[in-house]
């Protein structure tokens, strides 16, 4: 998973081992010595995460993080505090003051990067969600999504099946939330499996023999459609760390390792929960009546008329940020020739499937939308000439490399596309506002370069 890592440590020596780990785990990082230094990255550029040491000075690092999480652009950028945490309360503080979670340092570096895998993709789940309610508003349709009002439904289940005592301060802090206690044996099949549940938090801190069974509970929570939206809150053992760094690869939205505080366990909580309902208002965008307007009938897909404001709205986000994003145009070689021999219901069906598979293989972040008959659209954020390259082969291979199947008789029909893609600028400005349809057409016309070029292959824009 690629991501910008601004670094903030004072000491040279942990801003040069952090770099050069991340850096082998292919993120992009910026090491700053200073607080002001790191102001000024971000203001150049924000970052996609940020490591904050809190050793040198803690206050004035929880000062940065309030100061950032209140900064309405901002505040979605995940910040990992880290530092000694004598006492648990400064944990809390540190959770409080902004930070999205924190390492007690020494940490084991596999848990570092499974939570930086984890952030991250809550973040894009966010940064989704402000993009969808931004198209929403340009496009006049409905308001903003309003605020959630019905309790949550939060299941706690212990693998002893003692439940600890410190969730009786948890029960009454946490404000509209119903608890449910059944027994951890009953989370897989699922007690009220009809039930929406908002959070589940497992507590293995009295009994995890075998690392299994965390992760079957794992699988089987996020492989049900009862459960496999809801947060996740894992309670292990502290020599448990090999787990939890697997815990978060396989769903848990969170995981505490060792002794912790009920400030703690609450705050986390309802952090989780704030998040789920943040999701459930995105999967919504398209529960609602905005979605006859905005998608494609026949593939589900978005249409040219959500495609061209959300283009809008990535092309702003470019401009504050410096970063490029990629356009690819896509369209389905010889598509005539498909209907005209198996007839127009096969030609319906393998847009359906190349719809699924392309649809299937982006990111949520990313943009897919049908523009034409047999023409697609995508848009990559934060993205460069190399990345949107290496992205539109693998669409290509991913379309062409294997058969569809298609009709009552599943005959097999040889489907492949041809890929334009076209680049942003990259350029900040606040006064220069970039013609998305010159980018377009740029990408429409790499698009006629691969199609003379012999088709099924990508061609990038000259521009």
């Amino acid at each position: 998973m690629s991501g910008d890592i601004l670094i903030i440590d004072c000491v040279a020596t942990n801003r040069i081992v952090l770099k050069v780990k991340l850096l082998a785990a292919q993120y992009r990082v910026r090491p700053c010595a200073s607080l002001a230094e790191a102001q000024a990255e971000i203001a150049a550029s924000p970052p996609d995460l940020i490591l904050l040491d809190t050793c040198t000075d803690a206050d004035t690092a929880r000062a940065f993080s309030r100061a950032l999480k209140a900064d309405a652009e901002l505040s979605v950028i995940p910040i990992i505090a880290t530092g000694t945490f004598n006492c648990p309360r400064d944990r809390v503080t540190a959770l409080e003051a902004g930070a999205d979670d924190i390492l007690t340092k020494p940490y084991d570096d596999h848990i570092l990067q499974a939570r930086i895998r984890s952030l991250l993709r809550s973040r894009d789940a966010r940064q989704e969600l402000r993009m969808r309610e931004g198209t929403r508003t340009a496009l006049g349709f409905a308001e903003a999504c309003r605020g959630f009002t019905a309790p949550a439904r939060v299941v706690l289940a212990a693998a002893n099946g003692l439940i600890a005592p410190e969730f009786e301060t948890v029960k009454a802090q946490l404000e509209n939330c119903q608890f449910f206690t059944p027994g951890m044996e009953m989370l897989p099949g699922g007690q009220g499996r009809t039930e929406r549940t908002d959070l589940y938090i497992v507590d293995f801190r009295g009994d995890l023999e075998d690392d299994k069974t965390l992760f079957r509970l794992l699988s089987e929570l996020r492989s049900q459609s009862h459960s496999r939206h809801a947060g996740i809150l894992a309670l292990l053992p502290a020599n448990a760390r090999a787990a939890a760094a697997m815990a978060l690869d396989l769903g848990a939205n969170d995981i505490v390792c060792g002794a912790v505080d009920a400030d703690e366990i609450r705050h986390r909580c309802a952090v989780l929960i704030q998040a789920k309902h943040e999701a459930d208002a995105l999967r919504r965008t398209v529960e609602t009546g905005l979605e006859a307007a905005i998608t494609d009938p026949l593939t589900g897909l978005f249409n040219r008329r959500y495609a061209l404001p959300h283009l809008s709205r990535l092309s702003d986000e470019s401009r504050k940020n410096g970063r490029k994003f990629a356009i690819m145009v896509l369209d389905i070689d010889h598509f005539k020739r498909i209907n005209d021999t198996y007839g127009h219901k096969v030609g319906d069906e393998i847009l359906c499937q190349v719809a699924a598979r392309l649809q299937g293989n982006l990111r949520a972040v990313d943009l897919l939308a049908r523009i034409g008959g047999e023409e697609f659209l995508v848009a990559i954020p934060n993205s460069d000439a190399v990345h949107a390259r290496t992205a539109a082969e693998r669409l290509c291979k991913l379309i062409g490399e294997t058969p569809y199947f298609v009709a009552q008789a599943r005959i097999e029909v040889p489907v492949t596309i041809s890929v334009g893609v076209s680049l942003s600028n990259g350029v900040v400005a606040t006064d220069v506002v970039e013609d998305l349809e010159d980018l377009v057409d740029a990408a429409d016309v790499a698009l006629y370069a691969a199609k003379n070029g012999g088709r099924n292959m990508v061609s990038l824009s000259a521009a």
